[in-house]
């Protein structure tokens, strides 16, 4: 077995059983899926074992206290024991030859060192691709110029295990977001992705998850956006686009009590000029936050 699909899930008993059903109509069942239950409190546990009891599918389980859902991708991606990786969120599910087609991707780039994966569309339904189609006659880039190219729109992401045990998300004490692109945005700085324009994972946003929470979400983790943005503008080439990223650093880091802001900075003469509008913003998401 060379696969795991790995599954985040707090509370999401009430939508669960889609993405398994999901899982056992799939034409290759070489797979283990992997779920990581974040301290879940309400009936999530005996519906995994409802699932382990039918042995359908190889299922792993493992039950976190709630640290939020990138510290549950860390175990994950430690807990692994195959050679590729791929998350399909609670709320989502896969097409019935997602398998299949990561297989196929696997054949590909298990010998290609210069790739760290393979980057499938994500759909609204089993048809229609969100966002726009990738750029032709391009058959590997890096996810962050995947993007600059003119694409926009969600994508499914198959990675080798081993890439990403070296690109952990950091431990933030008190705090449980930070986006996934903090660990993409490092990769992408070694490694190109083949590109397979094939839909794999079909979203459906609800209410409760982070897409329609966002801004809520990043005030209560200043410090996780704050070492976010401060990333960005390490990588960032465009001059107008770094100065903001420093900005954005400078505001969350005084909102997260962070006494070592021109220190950690990889850019200390922006931040020094950029410390009085960064201060400005810091009072206003102050008195937003309350």
């Amino acid at each position: 077995m060379r696969l795991t699909i790995f599954t985040p899930t707090f509370n999401r008993a009430y939508i669960l059983k889609k993405l398994y059903i999901s899982l056992l109509d799939q034409t290759n069942l070489n797979f283990v899926w992997l779920i990581i239950d974040d301290g879940s409190t309400d009936d999530t546990k005996n519906l995994i074992d409802m699932f382990l009891n039918e042995d359908k599918i190889h299922i792993k389980y493992i039950y976190q206290k709630n640290q939020g859902k990138m510290q549950a991708h860390n175990t994950a991606v430690l807990s692994c024991q195959t050679e590729f990786f791929f998350c399909v969120d609670s709320d989502d599910y896969l097409v019935n030859d997602s398998v299949e087609k990561m297989y196929k991707a696997i054949d590909f780039i298990e010998n290609e060192p210069k790739l760290s994966g393979t980057i499938f569309y994500r759909g609204k339904n089993n048809y229609e691709i969100i966002g726009n189609e990738f750029p032709e006659g391009i058959k590997s880039i890096s996810l962050s110029d995947l993007y600059r190219s003119g694409f926009s729109g969600d994508t499914s992401l198959l990675y080798k295990t081993d890439v990403l045990r070296n690109y952990l998300f950091p431990y933030i004490e008190g705090e449980k977001f930070i986006p996934e692109d903090y660990v993409y945005k490092q990769i992408d700085q070694v490694y190109e992705m083949q590109l397979v324009p094939s839909i794999l994972i079909v979203t459906k946003y609800l209410d409760d998850g982070y897409s329609n929470n966002i801004g809520k979400v990043i005030i209560k983790n200043p410090k996780s956006w704050s070492l976010y943005n401060l990333l960005l503008s390490k990588y960032e080439k465009n001059l107008i686009k770094k100065t903001k990223y420093i900005r954005i650093y400078i505001t969350f880091a005084l909102l997260g009590k962070n006494k070592k802001i021109l220190k950690l900075s990889n850019n200390k003469i922006l931040t020094t000029l950029l410390y009085p509008l960064g201060y400005i913003g810091y009072l206003h998401k102050k008195r937003l936050r309350g």
